[in-house]
This record gives C-alpha cells, sequence and structure tokens, in this order.
C-alpha cells in the first residue's frame, strides 16, 4: 500500500473493515470523503454516530427500531395472524420487497449452529414462544436461509411450535441453497414466499 498521510490511511483502514470493501473500494471513498466538503463529510459523520446512538431493537420483534416498536409491529394494518420468522433484519428487506408479505416478523438474530457454539439460548426463541403465548397468531413462516444452519433453525422450530397450535410452514425452496435473502431478487423471493409448505 502507499503511503498515505495518517489520517487518509486510517480513514482507509477504517473502511476496508467494512463487508465487501477491498483496499481499492476502501481508497475511492476515502479521497471521495476528502474531496467533498466538510459540511458533508459531518453529515456522513452524524449518520454513523446516529445509527449508532439513535437505533435499537423493537420490543416486540426485535427488529431494528428507533422507537420502542418498529414499523411493522406499530402498523395496525399488518396482518397480526401471520408471523415470519427470520435470521436477521435485512432478511426483512427482501420479502418486503416483494409486496405480497402483509404479516408481522421476528427476528431471532442469528441461526443454530453448534459448531459455532449458537443454541437455542442465544437466539431470541423464548420471546418468539411468548408472542405465540399471548394468542392471535395462527401461523409461522419460517423463512429462515437455506443452509445447514438455517434448515436446523427451521426444524428445530416446527418441532418446538407445533405443539402450540400454530401451523409452521417454510418458505420454498426458489433461493439458490447457500446464499442469503437479503441478496435474493424481489420475484425469487416472491416464488419462495408463496410456494412455502408446511412443516
Amino acid at each position: 500500500m502507499p503511503d498515505f498521510a495518517e489520517p487518509l490511511a486510517r480513514l482507509i483502514n477504517e473502511f476496508k473493515r467494512l463487508p465487501g470493501i477491498g483496499q481499492k473500494s476502501a481508497q475511492r471513498l476515502a479521497f471521495h470523503v476528502l474531496r467533498v466538503s466538510r459540511e458533508d463529510a459531518e453529515q456522513l459523520a452524524q449518520a454513523l454516530l446516529d445509527v449508532k446512538d439513535k437505533l435499537g431493537l423493537c420490543r416486540v420483534c426485535n427488529n431494528i427500531s428507533d422507537g420502542d416498536l418498529c414499523v411493522f409491529c406499530r402498523d395496525p394494518n399488518r396482518d397480526q395472524k401471520v408471523l415470519c420468522v427470520v435470521e436477521e433484519a435485512p432478511n426483512i428487506l427482501g420479502i418486503e420487497s416483494t409486496r405480497q408479505f402483509n404479516g408481522l416478523y421476528h427476528v431471532l438474530h442469528g441461526a443454530l449452529s453448534p459448531l459455532k457454539g449458537v443454541g437455542p439460548e442465544q437466539l431470541k426463541i423464548k420471546s418468539l414462544v411468548e408472542r405465540i403465548g399471548a394468542g392471535g397468531i395462527e401461523e409461522i413462516i419460517a423463512a429462515t436461509n437455506p443452509t445447514v444452519e438455517g434448515e436446523a433453525t427451521a426444524v428445530y422450530l416446527s418441532k418446538l411450535l407445533k405443539p402450540l397450535g400454530v401451523k409452521v410452514t417454510r418458505i420454498a425452496m426458489g433461493i439458490p441453497v447457500g446464499s442469503d435473502i437479503e441478496f435474493a431478487d424481489e420475484v425469487t423471493m416472491w416464488k419462495a414466499m408463496e410456494g412455502r409448505r408446511e412443516m
């Protein structure tokens, strides 16, 4: 790497830590920040701080939220009887892009992975069971990623939740095995939701 002034080198290194950003992209981003006005740089810095300071988790579904409830949980027009369970908050974007699902969500914040030390206790499963226990939910859609861990999580949820009297369905495999839901295109995600099956 060429020698850059220390502040620029530090910024490049920080950008490189972001997912999907290599050396060249990090340099382009850093030089862009260097070229923009101080006001634009301050807006970027403030946006980064606001994400850390003003966002938290929805108390109901564990989605990212700027308040006590996320936009989905506070929307009275959403179908309160259907709950779509996803691994991570970004997965919701793929499902919402289809404009075919109008229910609620529950974010697990991961998937079962014994090799990585992730068991049911590390996921937001207890609050999911409590939501079902409160009544009103008729169907759970297991929209975990089509990976070994995602499949294991879906099977675990099915065995855990069926005895509670809810219908448990799994999204269809319109999504390639080994990929993440957040990267699925609209048609693939729509077909996956449309073709879900009971577990």
